[in-house]
């Protein structure tokens, strides 16, 4: 079962950043570019966004370098808070949630499977036994 839960979190946290990822590529980088601009970065820091949301994302649902993929995807949240939403962090809605609960959800998520890993259900099952001298 743990293993099960291990593949729906991986899944579903790649799939939805996944998801931002392949609407950039469709539609360009969109407010990450302003963002960049603000912090006063170079252009084509923006052009990362790429790998935090279609790269590190298509590895943690395949479970191949999940732990490795998971911390990027990470980074990518932590950079998209605090570039794009510092004065709205911790902002609460009028209902009481926060107002930035995905992206919460999305970058705990990520740290979360880059400490548990992939499971048994991804392709770093062998590579990561191996290397730990698992036999098991």
């Amino acid at each position: 079962m743990e293993n099960a839960g291990k593949l729906i979190l991986r899944v579903m946290v790649g799939l939805l950043i996944l998801l931002h990822g392949l609407a950039k590529i469709r539609h360009g980088l969109g407010d990450v570019e302003p963002a960049i601009a603000r912090a006063g970065l170079p252009h084509a820091v923006g052009y990362l966004v790429y790998i935090g949301e279609v790269v590190g994302p298509l590895l943690m649902i395949v479970g191949f370098f999940a732990r490795t993929a998971a911390a990027i995807v990470a980074f990518n949240m932590v950079v998209a808070l605090l570039l794009g939403h510092a004065h709205e962090m911790f902002e609460l809605t009028t209902h009481g949630g926060l107002l930035l609960e995905t992206q919460w959800l999305m970058l705990t998520g990520a740290i979360a499977v880059a400490l548990l890993g992939p499971g048994r259900y991804g392709l770093d099952r062998g590579r990561t036994r191996i290397s730990r001298g698992e036999t098991r």
